[in-house]
Protein backbone atom coordinates (compact mmCIF):
# COMPACT_ATOMS: atom_id res chain seq x y z
CA UNK A 1 0.00 0.00 0.00
CA UNK A 2 1.19 3.45 -0.64
CA UNK A 3 0.92 6.27 1.36
CA UNK A 4 -1.92 9.25 0.46
CA UNK A 5 0.05 12.04 -0.83
CA UNK A 6 -0.73 15.26 0.79
CA UNK A 7 -1.46 18.76 -0.75
CA UNK A 8 1.48 20.81 -2.66
CA UNK A 9 2.92 16.85 -3.18
CA UNK A 10 4.18 16.40 -7.24
CA UNK A 11 1.53 13.92 -8.13
CA UNK A 12 2.22 10.58 -8.42
CA UNK A 13 3.26 9.64 -12.07
CA UNK A 14 1.08 7.24 -13.64
CA UNK A 15 0.66 5.36 -16.81
CA UNK A 16 -2.44 3.05 -17.53
CA UNK A 17 -4.76 1.98 -20.47
CA UNK A 18 -8.06 3.70 -21.04
CA UNK A 19 -11.06 2.36 -22.37
CA UNK A 20 -9.87 2.11 -26.12
CA UNK A 21 -6.88 0.59 -24.80
CA UNK A 22 -4.78 3.79 -25.26
CA UNK A 23 -1.77 4.74 -22.90
CA UNK A 24 -2.33 7.91 -20.65
CA UNK A 25 0.03 9.03 -18.47
CA UNK A 26 -0.33 11.84 -15.98
CA UNK A 27 1.80 13.93 -18.49
CA UNK A 28 -0.90 13.91 -20.66
CA UNK A 29 -1.98 16.40 -18.65
CA UNK A 30 1.09 19.18 -18.15
CA UNK A 31 -0.97 22.38 -18.70
CA UNK A 32 -4.29 21.11 -17.62
CA UNK A 33 -6.39 21.09 -14.38
CA UNK A 34 -6.94 17.39 -13.71
CA UNK A 35 -10.17 15.50 -11.85
CA UNK A 36 -8.36 12.30 -11.11
CA UNK A 37 -10.98 9.77 -9.22
CA UNK A 38 -10.25 6.51 -7.79
CA UNK A 39 -13.72 4.51 -7.96
CA UNK A 40 -13.93 0.43 -6.66
CA UNK A 41 -15.75 -1.46 -9.49
CA UNK A 42 -18.09 -0.49 -13.15
CA UNK A 43 -21.91 -0.81 -12.75
CA UNK A 44 -22.12 -0.57 -9.06
CA UNK A 45 -24.36 1.63 -7.31
CA UNK A 46 -22.37 3.90 -5.72
CA UNK A 47 -19.93 4.04 -8.77
CA UNK A 48 -22.66 4.37 -11.07
CA UNK A 49 -23.67 7.32 -9.56
CA UNK A 50 -20.55 8.97 -9.27
CA UNK A 51 -19.49 8.19 -12.95
CA UNK A 52 -22.91 9.64 -14.27
CA UNK A 53 -22.77 12.34 -11.66
CA UNK A 54 -19.52 13.52 -13.13
CA UNK A 55 -20.42 12.64 -16.49
CA UNK A 56 -23.72 14.97 -16.50
CA UNK A 57 -20.71 17.86 -15.60
CA UNK A 58 -18.57 17.27 -17.97
CA UNK A 59 -19.61 20.38 -19.59
CA UNK A 60 -19.27 22.68 -16.42
CA UNK A 61 -15.54 21.32 -15.91
CA UNK A 62 -14.29 22.13 -19.31
CA UNK A 63 -15.64 25.13 -19.24
CA UNK A 64 -13.56 25.65 -16.07
CA UNK A 65 -10.55 24.40 -17.83
CA UNK A 66 -10.73 20.57 -15.94
CA UNK A 67 -10.02 17.04 -17.21
CA UNK A 68 -11.74 14.49 -15.54
CA UNK A 69 -10.42 10.66 -15.38
CA UNK A 70 -11.64 7.72 -12.89
CA UNK A 71 -9.56 4.79 -12.30
CA UNK A 72 -10.95 1.76 -11.09
CA UNK A 73 -9.48 -2.14 -11.30
CA UNK A 74 -11.89 -3.24 -14.23
CA UNK A 75 -10.61 -3.99 -17.58
CA UNK A 76 -10.87 -1.39 -20.49
CA UNK A 77 -13.75 -3.84 -21.98
CA UNK A 78 -15.50 -3.51 -18.72
CA UNK A 79 -14.84 0.27 -18.95
CA UNK A 80 -16.24 0.33 -22.69
CA UNK A 81 -19.21 -1.41 -21.42
CA UNK A 82 -19.75 0.60 -18.50
CA UNK A 83 -19.66 3.75 -20.79
CA UNK A 84 -21.62 2.36 -23.38
CA UNK A 85 -24.59 1.07 -20.92
CA UNK A 86 -24.33 4.36 -18.32
CA UNK A 87 -24.01 6.90 -21.53
CA UNK A 88 -21.00 8.24 -20.28
CA UNK A 89 -18.41 10.96 -21.25
CA UNK A 90 -15.61 9.99 -19.39
CA UNK A 91 -12.11 8.58 -19.98
CA UNK A 92 -11.35 5.66 -17.63
CA UNK A 93 -8.28 3.96 -16.56
CA UNK A 94 -7.88 0.51 -16.62
CA UNK A 95 -5.88 -0.48 -13.00
CA UNK A 96 -5.61 -4.20 -12.43
CA UNK A 97 -2.62 -4.67 -10.65
CA UNK A 98 -3.94 -1.45 -8.60
CA UNK A 99 -0.32 0.14 -9.79
CA UNK A 100 -1.68 3.75 -9.96
CA UNK A 101 -4.01 3.30 -7.27
CA UNK A 102 -0.92 2.13 -4.41
CA UNK A 103 0.99 4.86 -6.28
CA UNK A 104 -1.70 7.31 -4.56
CA UNK A 105 -1.99 5.64 -1.55
CA UNK A 106 -5.91 4.79 -2.47
CA UNK A 107 -5.51 0.40 -2.55
CA UNK A 108 -5.94 -0.54 1.78
CA UNK A 109 -8.11 -2.80 3.58
CA UNK A 110 -11.97 -2.57 2.96
CA UNK A 111 -14.92 -4.11 5.51
CA UNK A 112 -18.03 -5.02 3.96
CA UNK A 113 -20.23 -7.40 5.37
CA UNK A 114 -18.05 -8.71 8.04
CA UNK A 115 -15.73 -9.39 5.38
CA UNK A 116 -12.22 -7.63 5.45
CA UNK A 117 -10.40 -7.51 1.50
CA UNK A 118 -7.92 -5.37 -0.12
CA UNK A 119 -10.01 -2.61 -2.51
CA UNK A 120 -9.80 1.13 -3.99
CA UNK A 121 -10.53 3.22 -1.09
CA UNK A 122 -12.81 5.97 -3.04
CA UNK A 123 -10.75 9.26 -3.80
CA UNK A 124 -10.58 12.02 -5.51
CA UNK A 125 -6.97 14.53 -6.23
CA UNK A 126 -7.30 17.79 -8.31
CA UNK A 127 -3.88 18.27 -9.55
CA UNK A 128 -2.62 21.67 -10.54
CA UNK A 129 -1.06 22.35 -14.37
CA UNK A 130 1.92 21.84 -13.27
CA UNK A 131 1.25 18.46 -11.82
CA UNK A 132 1.13 19.34 -8.07
CA UNK A 133 -2.20 18.01 -6.40
CA UNK A 134 -4.15 20.98 -4.67
CA UNK A 135 -6.64 19.32 -3.24
CA UNK A 136 -7.91 15.92 -1.96
CA UNK A 137 -11.04 13.77 -0.96
CA UNK A 138 -10.09 10.81 1.33
CA UNK A 139 -13.10 8.32 1.75
CA UNK A 140 -15.44 9.59 -0.59
CA UNK A 141 -19.05 9.69 -0.19
CA UNK A 142 -20.75 9.18 -3.33
CA UNK A 143 -23.79 12.18 -2.31
CA UNK A 144 -23.29 15.60 -3.50
CA UNK A 145 -19.64 14.48 -4.17
CA UNK A 146 -19.32 15.98 -7.43
CA UNK A 147 -21.11 19.40 -6.26
CA UNK A 148 -18.13 19.81 -3.49
CA UNK A 149 -15.48 19.01 -6.35
CA UNK A 150 -17.05 21.98 -8.46
CA UNK A 151 -17.18 24.38 -5.44
CA UNK A 152 -13.57 23.86 -4.90
CA UNK A 153 -12.50 24.12 -8.17
CA UNK A 154 -14.48 27.11 -8.57
CA UNK A 155 -12.41 28.58 -5.60
CA UNK A 156 -8.83 27.29 -6.73
CA UNK A 157 -8.37 27.13 -10.39
CA UNK A 158 -8.94 31.07 -10.88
Amino acid sequence: MGQLPKINDAAPHFSAKDQTGNIVTLEDFQGSWLVLYFYPKDNTPGCTTEAINFSEQQSVFQGLGVKILGVSPDSEKSHGKFIEKQQLNLQLLSDPDHAVAEAYGVWGLKKFMGKEYMGILRSTFLINPQGIIVYAWPKVKVKDHVADVLTQIRATCK
